[in-house]
C-alpha cells in the first residue's frame, strides 16, 4: 500500500523547508504568493491531507514575544544603545496591553538566534532590535523567512531587506536638518558617521545631507565624510582626524553627525581643542536620546518617535502571528532645534 504523503515530501518536491510548507498550507502572508501557490499545488498533486490534530498542537501559542537585542559598544556596561532604551519601554507596555509576555535576550552574529523559536514554543514571534546593519546577518534573516518564523525588524527600509521592517525616514531627517543649517547661514559642512552600504540607516541620513546641499548649490562645500560607528569615542576620534587634516581657515561651519552619540564625542573633542560650539562650529546629531537635551550646549538633533516605534513593532508582529497582511512602515522624522546650531548662524 502506498504510504501517505507528508509535509516533508512536499518540502523536498518544492525545494523549501518543512516549516515553509506548514506556513504555506495555512496561507501565511510570510510566504510569498508564488511560493505558497506552488506548495499548495504540489500538496494537491500528492493528495496530501493536513493532520488536524497535529496542526492544532503546532498552533498552540506561548503568548510570548522574543525581543532579540544586538549588543552595541557603549561607554557603560549596558551594551544597549541608549536610543533603544525608550523603545524597549514602549515595546514592554505594548506587549502587556496585548496580554503577551516579553522575553528579552542579547544575541550577536555568532549566536544561533535564527533557530526555530516558534517550533520550540519558546515564543510566537521575534522582534529584532539594534540590527540596523542587516546586511551582515542577512543569511540568518533569510533563514527566519524560509522557516516561516514570524518576525519584525526595526531598521532601514529598502527593496532588498528580508521580512517586515518598521523604521524612520532617515533620508528626510538628514535632508531636513541640513536644510535648517543652510537656512541659518551655514555654507560649509562635514559629515561624521559611516555612509556605506554596511550602514543603511546612516547612509540614508548621509544621502539626505547630500541632497540638501545639492539643492542649494553647495555640493562643492562639503569638506569630507569621516567614518564613525555610533559611539562617543568614535565621534571623538573622527573629529581629531578632521582637525588634523583641515586647516584653521578652512574649518567647516557645521558638522553633521549620523547619531547623537557621535555628536557628543565630536563636541567633547572640539572643547578639548579650544573650539567653541556653536560660535566656531555648529554641531548637530540624530536620534534625540535623553542626554541630548542636557549636553553643553544642548544638542540640535532629529527625533524618531520611539513610543510609536515600539507600539508598531508589537502590533505588526501580532498581526503577522494572526496571519493578517503586514507591510513595512516608515515613520516621519522630526527636527528638534537646540543650542548647538547657534542663534545667529
Amino acid at each position: 500500500m502506498k504510504e501517505k504523503a507528508t509535509s516533508f515530501d512536499i518540502a523536498h518536491a518544492a525545494g523549501v523547508s518543512q516549516s515553509t510548507v506548514s506556513r504555506a498550507l495555512s496561507n501565511s502572508p510570510l510566504v510569498n504568493q508564488e511560493t505558497r501557490e506552488r506548495i499548495q499545488r504540489i500538496a494537491k498533486e500528492l493528495n496530501y491531507k493536513v493532520d488536524k490534530n497535529a496542526s492544532n498542537l503546532r498552533k498552540q501559542r506561548s503568548n510570548t514575544i522574543a525581543l532579540l537585542l544586538f549588543e552595541d559598544p557603549t561607554s557603560d556596561d549596558s551594551m544597549i544603545n541608549p536610543f533603544f532604551l525608550s523603545m524597549l519601554g514602549s515595546i514592554t507596555r505594548a506587549c502587556a496591553s496585548a496580554g503577551y509576555d516579553l522575553l528579552v535576550s542579547f544575541q550577536n552574529m555568532n549566536d544561533d538566534w535564527h533557530a526555530e523559536y516558534e517550533d520550540s514554543n519558546k515564543a510566537d514571534g521575534i522582534i529584532l532590535l539594534g540590527y540596523g546593519d542587516y546586511t551582515e546577518y542577512k543569511d540568518k534573516i533569510d533563514m527566519l523567512e524560509e522557516q516561516g518564523t514570524h518576525f519584525v525588524r526595526w531598521g532601514a527600509h529598502d527593496a532588498e531587506h528580508p521580512g517586515v521592517s518598521i523604521g524612520c525616514d532617515n533620508f528626510q531627517g538628514g535632508y531636513d536638518i541640513v536644510s535648517h543649517l543652510i537656512a541659518k547661514g551655514n555654507r560649509s559642512f562635514v559629515f561624521i558617521g559611516e555612509a556605506g552600504n554596511q550602514a543603511p540607516e546612516f547612509q540614508a541620513r548621509y544621502f539626505g545631507y547630500l541632497k540638501a546641499l545639492k539643492e542649494q548649490g553647495l555640493s562643492q562645500h562639503t569638506l569630507g565624510q569621516y567614518d564613525a560607528i555610533s559611539t562617543e569615542g568614535a565621534g571623538y576620534d573622527a573629529t581629531e582626524q578632521m582637525l588634523n587634516e583641515i586647516t584653521l581657515s578652512s574649518r567647516p561651519d557645521a558638522i553633521v553627525c549620523a547619531s547623537d552619540l557621535i555628536a557628543l564625542g565630536v563636541m567633547q573633542k572640539l572643547a578639548d581643542a579650544g573650539v567653541n560650539v556653536p560660535d566656531d562650529i555648529v554641531v548637530v546629531g540624530y536620534d534625540n536620546i535623553p542626554v541630548a537635551a542636557y549636553s553643553t550646549p544642548s544638542l540640535t538633533t532629529v527625533k524618531q518617535n520611539t513610543k510609536l516605534a515600539g507600539e508598531l513593532l508589537v502590533s505588526t508582529l501580532l498581526d503577522a502571528i494572526a496571519n493578517k497582511p503586514v507591510e513595512d512602515y516608515l515613520m516621519p522624522a522630526e527636527l528638534v532645534v537646540r543650542q548647538s546650531c547657534g542663534s545667529n548662524k
